[in-house]
């Protein structure tokens, strides 16, 4: 599968950088957006762009998903002229975005039905890492579906890591995502109490960055707030996203996440105040305009 012929869907924030490794890695690649306008970089190297996820996954050995949420990824897969109405018997189907582990199920599921090898593998790192090919998968499924994929996934990536059977890597994405969506809620309050405190920001959080709390998160994002550079890397309401995500799950199993309710409900106010679109280094804005 070193050349398949891959269909990739979403060409957001991630979704662009990713399809552009894959093309610089010489696959041959055809393109779906709803936004047929983020298509046409693509194009312009090579890329051939369908009209919909059904003709996209008509001719590709590995369909790619990277797309905001179980909503649009069921539209992208089994919504009318979805691509599992396309893929061919034994195709192998990959979601990458963030969703919900029964989600996951219910796609590997319908793969599956389908005549397909289905593979759940979200990802960490943001728009800079998607674009560099340095992103980390988290993969959930068969040992011999990740082995047919890794190519693909290599062309992307620094590290691919299996976690177990299909939604595994769903799983534990969300806990990735509700711990780094708390690091930044505290970051956010932290920074708005160092600025009404009286301290100087700039020597505090340079304190904060340098002692136990100094995670790479908190470094790349206490940046952001200091500059107030709101540019997306990481969608604000993607955040939020994540984390009712990860509170539904942790529901589930009767694990109550006290700070992820928290942060949640630092990033609604956020979205309350329009700032959703912006980046997650936003989130400290609403502590600055209260008082």
């Amino acid at each position: 599968m070193t050349k398949s012929h891959i269909a990739f869907f979403g060409l957001g924030l991630m979704g662009s950088g990713m399809a552009q490794r894959l093309l610089a890695g010489g696959y041959r690649l055809t393109v779906f957006n709803r936004s047929v306008r983020k298509t046409d970089a693509l194009a312009a190297q090579g890329a051939q762009v369908a009209t919909s996820p059904r003709e996209a996954a008509s001719h590709a050995d590995v369909v790619v998903s990277m797309v905001a949420d179980d909503e649009a990824s069921n539209r992208i897969w089994l919504g009318e002229e979805g691509a599992l109405s396309g893929i061919r018997p034994g195709t192998v189907c990959i979601e990458c975005s963030t969703v919900t582990v029964d989600w996951a199920r219910k796609l590997g599921a319908a793969v599956a039905a389908g005549g397909g090898e289905f593979l759940d593998a979200p990802v960490t790192g943001s728009k800079a890492q998607a674009a560099a090919g340095e992103l980390n998968f988290l993969v959930g499924g068969a040992a011999d579906t990740l082995e047919k994929a890794r190519p693909v996934l290599a062309a992307m990536s620094k590290s691919i890591v299996s976690l177990g059977p299909v939604g595994s890597g769903a799983f534990f994405k969300l806990i990735n995502n509700f711990v780094c969506g708390v690091q930044v809620a505290a970051l956010a309050e932290a920074i708005g109490l160092i600025e009404r405190g009286g301290l100087d920001p700039a020597k505090a959080v340079d304190l904060l960055k340098g002692g136990a709390a100094g995670s790479p998160l908190v470094h790349t994002v206490a940046a952001r707030m200091m500059a107030s550079d709101f540019t997306p890397n990481f969608l604000l309401k993607l955040m939020a996203k994540d984390l009712r995500y990860a509170i539904q799950e942790s529901r589930k199993l009767s694990v109550d996440l006290a700070t992820a309710e928290a942060a949640l409900a630092d990033f609604q106010d956020s979205i309350a105040a329009r700032d959703g679109d912006k980046d997650i280094a936003a989130l400290v804005e609403q502590f600055r305009r209260k008082g």
